[in-house]
């Protein structure tokens, strides 16, 4: 077995009940391409969250699904405004701006938060042909800095968007993390607060693979079933997606991992709260910890723990935990950076 790391929830295994739901569906045949029973149960699951008029898309990735969200919700002389540590700013490749011609404009986030003060100098140029189009605004819930948008938050810049004849669209890759950390049902704080198309991930949180793109907003639907194909996103056995979303929302199965995982991260702070070398620089809200640690401290730990730098210059770290995530996973992590805070 090999230990596990606080790299990412990326690094963790499928959810026991996740891989049964995939041999469960691997029985007999089924029709491809979406048009079988499978499918056709986690898009009612889907709809019974967020609304009957809900256009559900499954995809492969997440990347592929911000992509594809953006695609389909503007041209290519629009621009997509975001924070500077965004998912489709830093870790994407480039894709969105490659894929779909949009110019993405990133400012500086605050609390790893896009914030009204920040976009409005950018909403100018509308009509002006020789100006990139502001069209959507682009955020990520839970933020890449680990902290949760508050719906009056989501809500404020829904208004922006919409004010100015934008989108808003969420990346929600660990959108039930947020979900506990709110203690909300997913509606309340995307559609309810204005959200028009979400990417809804999972894989961060117990599945496989298959992200869902969902759009609030039917107009922005009208072509999508050929957007998809043509950029290869069309699973053929798509019931080894849909079954893993059906298992997902079976009991709540998503809120008792993210619930796991966003209590393993307290329980880490709560840890090394004593460890006065150990310096935590962003609220933790959900299953990310940032923490500045002394620089030879780092190479000893990442022997045994396999975690990401993510500001070397300042020496700070991030931790992920994940829903496989255990006490002892916790104690033992702690007990090494104890050891190397008493060798001073």
């Amino acid at each position: 077995m090999i230990t596990k790391g606080f790299a990412s929830d990326n690094n963790a295994g499928a959810h026991p009940q996740v891989l049964a739901a995939m041999i469960e569906a691997n029985q007999g045949h089924a029709i491809g391409y979406g048009d079988d029973k499978y499918t056709k149960q986690a898009i009612e699951l889907f709809k019974k969250e967020f609304g009957e008029d809900t256009e559900i898309n499954f995809l492969f990735t997440g990347t592929a699904t911000n992509v594809m969200g953006i695609m389909a919700a503007s041209r290519s002389f629009n621009s997509v405004i975001c924070t500077d540590t965004a998912h489709i700013n830093v870790d994407e490749c480039g894709a969105p701006e490659k894929i779909t011609g949009s110019k993405v404009i990133a400012v500086e986030n605050v609390n790893g938060k896009l914030v009204p003060e920040k976009v409005i100098p950018l909403l100018h140029g509308f009509g002006f042909e020789h100006h990139s189009q502001p069209g959507i605004l682009s955020i990520s819930q839970v933020t890449e800095m680990g902290t949760v948008y508050q719906p009056d938050e989501i809500k404020t810049l829904a208004k922006l968007a919409h004010d100015h004849g934008m989108l808003l669209h969420m990346d929600g890759a660990r959108i039930a993390n947020a979900a506990v950390s709110l203690n909300m049902n997913f509606r309340e704080f995307t559609r309810d607060c204005g959200v028009d198309l979400l990417s809804f991930g999972g894989t961060k949180n117990g599945l496989i693979m298959g992200e869902a793109l969902l759009f609030f907003k039917p107009e922005l639907v009208q072509g999508f079933k050929y957007l998809r194909k043509q950029h290869m996103q069309l699973f053929s056995k798509m019931r080894f997606v849909s079954a893993q979303f059906i298992a997902y929302f079976k009991d709540n199965l998503w809120k008792k991992s993210a619930e796991h995982s966003n209590k393993m991260a307290q329980l880490l702070v709560e840890k090394l709260k004593d460890i006065q070398e150990v310096k935590i620089t962003q609220q933790v809200e959900a299953n990310g910890i940032f923490a500045i640690i002394p620089e030879k401290w780092i190479k000893p730990l990442q022997e045994k723990y396999f975690f990401y730098m993510w500001n070397e210059e300042l020496n700070e770290v991030r931790w992920m935990t994940s829903f496989d995530t255990t006490e002892e996973d916790i104690e033992n992590f702690t007990a090494e950076i104890k050891k190397l805070a008493a060798n001073g």
